[in-house]
Order: C-alpha cells, then structure tokens, then sequence
C-alpha cells in the first residue's frame, strides 16, 4: 500500500462514492478512498427489505445520540447513518428525490454562487438511468439506475384518487420540477435489488490501479503543513498510519463526520478548540453550527383488509415471501416506500412545504430488528421541508473516537409548527376521503384522542426525524460559511468538504439524490482547478 496520492477522499457514502470514481476517471490522479465501515458484504444491503436488518446491526450502521431537548421530548434519541462502502444509501429507504429548483436558486442568490438549478439539473440527468426514459428534467445513461416503485394494490390507488381530491396532483414522476404532486416512489433500485451510491458509481471501477481503498478506518485528524492540508492520520485495527495528499484531502463524511474531523484537526471555534486543548490551525466559528433536519411526524392506520405487507412478511408466510423474492426478485421483499407527495401544509403557499411517504408496512423494535405489526396497516409519514429551525454538531472531546454533541433544536421556530400541524391535519383529511375511508379500521397511531394543535404538536415530539441532516459546513460567500462556493475550506488551502453538510440550507426533499449530484458537481470543479 503506498502511503502517498494526488486525493484523498474521506468517507465511502453516497458523495465519497461519486467523487471516487469521477476523480479516478483520470488515470494520472492517484486516489485513496477511505470509509470506517466495512465493504458491504452482508446479503440483506442488496434487498431492499433487508433495511430491518442493516440499520439494526452497529457493524453497517452508526448510532448518533442526540441530546435531550423540547423538540426531542424531552429525551435523547439515536440518528442513524451508513457506516459501510455506500454509507446511507446502503441502509436507508432508497427513495430518490431531488428537491425544488427554488431550493438551489435561492442558495445561489445567498452566495453559493454557481450552485442555481441550472447547474444541478445538469448534474442529475447525467447520473440518472431512469426508467421513465429522457426528457427535459430526467436523465438516461448514467451510473446511477432510477426506478418507480412496482408495488400497487387498491390501498395504494385509493390514496392517490383520495389526494386528488384535495387538490394534490398526480403525477407519473413526482420528480417534476414543479414538485407539488402524488405519485408512486423513484426508487435506486433495479431487478428488485439495491442500488447503492457503492453499486452505481465505486463497484464498476474498483479494480482501477489508480484507486485504492481502505475500509473499516477511522480517519482521527486532518494533517498540516502550515496552512495546508497535507494528509490524514488514521486508526486501523490497532494501529495508527498516515497518508500523504500532493493535491487535496476531501472530507465526505457527511454532516455529522466532517465537522468533527475539521474540529479534531484544529478547524473550528477557537474557544471550543481550546476547551479540548487541539492547537488551533484556523478559528472558523460556524464549523459545527446550521444544523438543519427535517422534523417528521408518524400516523399508523389499522385495515380492514389484507393490502398491506405486514403479514406477508411475518409467521409462515415470510418464508413464502423470501421464496418469491430468491425466485423472482418480486414481492414484499423487492419492495420500499409506496408513494411520495408533496404537499402545501396550508393555503396559498408558493411551493410545497411539506413532504408526505405512505408505506404498506407498519412496525415495532424488537431486540436486534424491526418486526411488523400482527395486523395489515399502513403508515403515512412526513416532514418538514424547509426548517426554520437550526441546531449544532460539537465534538465532545479531541479524540474522534468518541461522537459528537448533537441539539438538533427541533421546532424552535413557530413556522415548523405550523408546518407540523398543517401537514398532520392533511393526513387526517386525507383518510377522511370515502374511497380511502372504507379502507381503514381505525387510527392506530397518535390515535383520535390528539386533537388540538398543541396535542399534535405535543405527539410529534416524540417522532422521527428524516436523516437528513445538512449545513454543519455552510458554503457561501459572506465570512462567516465554512466553505467557498468551490468547497475550499476558508483560512487553509488543500482542504475541501463535499457532502450534505456544505447545503446551505435543507433541499425540499430527502438528501441522497441531492448529494449526489452536489458531488458530481464538485467533481467538476476539482478537476478545472487542478488544470489551472
């Protein structure tokens, strides 16, 4: 293993993955790719309902204690991250949205300059290999494989009829630029097998002679000459080892991992640097700051028939189910979330401000793995697109080893309530509609006792949130962002962040597609300034 390479890319996740190949793409960049999972060699990453199983098991995923707040209930609870080649998009619900083009327009009227929708656009069509074919705003060729969700059953299309008749759009590809609509789920899935940012853009090229890999490697600090990144340190096993970059190290550890390497390396709040005795490199203050995550809120409801996979997928017919699956690649076990929709929480909105995920699955925490109801139900979920909330990622100590503070500060703000209780009486009305009514039982989860506003708001607070997160590394112009609009680290130099932590604010969507194509993009510009 040589000890020295033109870049150095820190995490395999869904943005580590793209910047790997587009930089390998080159066979004169030298490229070490390092990922503190494992390679993702368990059989339930490649089966989309093996996510019960993946996000179970510390060994492909991390669990991130937040602290307990007001949003949180009072008590703390665990985001769960990727912790293996492909990082989130090898666990999570495989959903592919992009978020609305006013999203990227308005972090370039902020500062990102270069960031507008035009330059995101270009970048999805050219990673996408969608079904639905080409168009205007859709991609076919590219790495990365875009399906629509197979599973359909009356539950499902009553859902549909029933959003129609609140006004809600459907639409074929709910992936269209003007985004407020209902329809069944893109999904990164292809033959009833997952696609992960691994499988798409990493797996293809890994025999390249110009790409290495190291797994299972704990990036503990970013090294310095000066003012100028000149490699890492990392732990491996029980051992410690360090690796040179003649260009730039380029952390993709997402928004909870690259704050904490930028901290632990002595970029970040002096005072908070000081407080762990790390020698400071540069006071950069809002390293760790702008947290921003989507809210989400949960309502289950019990059927009056079978349309649902929770007993398919439980007793003596999970057998039956795996069986179809091996045989076909069909059935439950092929399956993810039903349907997407993006809705106006309120009257007289602009744009959606709220994103809404139906599932024919409901289920319970059951020691090592999550196992469904005895009973055919439905979830409905959703949350907060935009918040106006804003939270912090604060290393406890210089060493990496040890995870990060996490205040989330959910709701902090009145307009996430709003949001909250506007997209929960959606929900409400929209099981209210005949065709859909008949359907349902009863209301299993907040249940019909959570009436008024602050009895919603109060029930949401124990919910999820959409393991989202973004800003920790905010790119702009202004002093105060962490990182140029080209992802340089500001006060050092070759040093940058590419992954969600350098949004600026959160994309009205889930983040995968968005992230990917963000580091398509910053693949771009880390090419053009290398040939200057």
């Amino acid at each position: 293993m040589q000890s020295e390479f033109d870049y150095i890319v820190v995490g395999g996740g869904s943005a580590g993955c793209v910047v790997a190949r587009r930089l390998s793409d080159d066979p004169n960049n030298r490229v070490l790719l390092v990922e503190a999972g494992p390679e993702p060699t368990s059989p339930y990453i490649g089966i989309p309902m093996g996510i019960g199983k993946t996000l179970a098991n510390p060994r492909f995923s991390w669990y991130y204690p937040t602290e307990p707040e007001y949003g949180t209930g009072g008590s703390a609870r665990v985001w769960l991250r990727g912790k293996v080649l492909g990082g989130s998009s090898a666990v999570n619900g495989m959903v592919y949205t992009r978020g609305h083009p006013q999203d990227y327009d308005d972090w370039e009227a902020a500062g990102a300059d270069g960031w507008g929708w035009d330059t995101f656009l270009k970048s999805f069509m050219a990673l996408e290999d969608h079904e639905l074919g080409a168009n205007d705003y859709r991609g076919v060729g590219g790495p990365l494989h875009v399906s629509i969700q197979k599973h359909r059953s009356p539950l499902t299309e009553a859902i549909l009829e029933s959003c129609a008749q609140l006004g809600t759009p459907v639409r074929e590809d709910v992936n269209h630029p003007e985004q407020r609509g209902i329809g069944y789920s893109p999904l990164t899935i292809k033959n009833g097998r997952r696609i992960s940012a691994y499988d798409a853009f990493l797996r293809p090229v890994r025999k390249r002679p110009n790409l290495q890999v190291i797994t299972e490697a704990l990036v503990e600090r970013v090294t310095f000459e000066g003012l100028r990144a000149s490699g890492i340190a990392l732990i491996r096993g029980d051992k410690r080892e360090v690796y040179k970059a003649r260009k730039e190290v380029i952390l993709s550890a997402g928004t909870l991992g690259s704050p904490r390497i930028l901290q632990v390396s002595g970029v970040g709040p002096a005072s908070l640097l000081a407080k762990h005795g790390i020698p400071v490199i540069v006071d950069r203050g809002g390293v760790g700051e702008n947290l921003s995550e989507h809210k989400a809120i949960w309502l289950e409801y019990k059927l009056r028939q079978n349309y649902s996979h929770n007993l398919k997928l439980r007793g003596w017919r999970l057998p039956l189910s795996a069986l179809q699956y091996f045989l076909f690649r069909s059935g439950p076990m092929a399956t993810s979330v039903d349907l997407q929709a993006f809705i106006h929480s309120r009257p007289n909105l602009q744009r959606p401000d709220a994103q809404l995920q139906f599932w024919s699955l409901t289920a319970r925490k059951n020691v090592d793995r999550l196992e469904p109801e005895t009973f055919p139900a439905v979830g409905a979920g959703g949350w907060v697109l935009r918040p106006e909330s804003r939270g912090s990622v604060m290393i406890q100590s210089a060493d990496v080893r040890d995870l990060p503070i996490i205040r989330p500060n959910f709701l902090a703000c009145e307009e996430d309530k709003a949001v909250i209780i506007g997209l929960f009486r959606y929900i409400r009305s929209l099981f209210e509609q005949p065709g859909l009514r008949e359907l349902v039982d009863q209301e299993t989860l907040p249940g019909r006792d959570v009436q008024s506003d602050e009895q919603i708001i109060d029930s949401s607070l124990a919910g999820d949130n959409g393991y989202h997160a973004t800003g920790t590394c905010r790119m702009g112009s202004d002093d105060e962002a962490v990182v140029d609009p080209r992802l340089r680290v500001k006060g050092v130099s070759g040093l940058r962040v590419v992954d969600c932590s350098v949004m600026p604010t959160q994309v009205s969507s889930g983040v995968n597609g968005p992230v990917m194509a963000l580091a398509w993009n910053a693949s771009n510009l880390i090419l053009e300034d290398a040939r200057q």
